[in-house]
């Protein structure tokens, strides 16, 4: 899974007061805890307008307050959960794959301009909760069941898209009809190209595209997509890649030098960040600054930050040099 608030002060209901003292009537008060703010997070967005409808106070949760209830989000299984307080509801791939919402408020849309248009996914990658979590793909929703009719921009986490062509043709459709820019947030499987969909995603206004190249017995499709995607006009992706999880440090570099080579940019995904520790930081420094990326090689990098990069000696063991 390439898997997304952030409170204030200043509408906390405290008791029969307020945070600033004053009086206020309401009904059940509502805590939303996202334990991971930098990101976005569908649950406690549904659980927001859900509560509201009932007519419920709902704000971001601050410890200083009171609530009937609270609800805690987490995405990540490192994200330490030491501020949920007692009693909280927990919920997220960061808990546990099984916790689902009701089905009356998993099946709000908020029209926030991000989310799903499919879950579940067709691959059963070793490393990805997906398949056990989603299930199979499938289409859950349009376009215009995430969008504001404001915004020109709607991120989809939709994890395998391409898997399902008649809808993923339907979505860059209404994309063009609606004028709107597409961020594939969560990364195209490059496998499942072909001529029509690449015209497609050429078509449509949109971010720059994210594909994975895992491992290195992808090699042969890597280049396959880079043929298509070229041929189409598209000449610059973004490239996950995996690193510390069932590959060596010599091959994690060959991966990243073929997407240099090529012209490409990578983004470095730690499976273990303490395996081999200051070799995958170092390359995921290297690939994070894309124009030393594409004009710099590793060793080039490591020179030109030697006085920033501590621990070169542990780096260049982790290459047998």
């Amino acid at each position: 899974m390439r898997l997304i608030l952030i409170g204030g002060l200043s509408d906390c209901i405290l008791g029969e007061i307020d945070c600033w003292g004053n009086e206020v009537e309401s009904d059940m008060r509502i805590g939303l805890l996202n334990l991971e703010p930098k990101y976005k997070n569908l649950a406690i967005e549904k659980l927001r307008l859900y509560h509201q409808q009932q007519g419920d106070k709902v704000e971001d949760y601050f410890a200083l307050c009171g609530y009937d209830k609270v609800y805690a989000s987490s995405i990540f299984t490192f994200t330490k959960k030491d501020i949920i307080p007692q009693g909280a509801i927990c919920g997220g791939s960061g808990f546990d794959l099984t916790t689902v919402l009701p089905s009356e408020i998993e099946d709000i849309k908020p029209r926030l301009n991000f989310g799903f248009t499919t879950r579940g996914c067709i691959r059963h990658c070793s490393f990805c909760i997906v398949p056990q979590k989603e299930g199979h793909i499938r289409p859950i929703a349009h376009l215009y069941d995430l969008w504001d009719e404001k915004s020109k921009l709607i991120t989809l986490y939709d994890n395998n898209i391409l898997a399902l062509p008649q809808h993923f043709e339907i979505i860059c459709s209404e994309a063009i009809h609606y004028g709107i820019t597409l961020d594939f947030n969560q990364g195209l499987d490059h496998r499942l190209l072909t001529n029509t969909n690449v015209k497609l995603l050429k078509a449509i206004s949109h971010k720059e595209y994210h594909f994975a190249f895992d491992h290195p017995s992808y090699q042969a499709s890597v280049e396959r997509a880079l043929v298509l995607l070229k041929e189409a006009g598209i000449n610059r992706a973004i490239w996950y890649v995996l690193v510390g999880f069932n590959t060596s440090p010599e091959e994690d570099l060959q991966r990243l030098n073929y997407l240099r080579n090529m012209g490409q940019r990578a983004f470095v995904q730690r499976y273990d960040k303490n395996k081999h520790r200051y070799f995958y930081q170092a390359i995921a420094d290297w690939s994070g600054f894309h124009n030393l990326f594409a004009t710099k090689t590793f060793e080039e990098f490591l020179e030109l930050r030697s006085d920033r990069i501590k621990n070169r000696k542990d780096i260049l063991l982790s290459l047998g040099q």
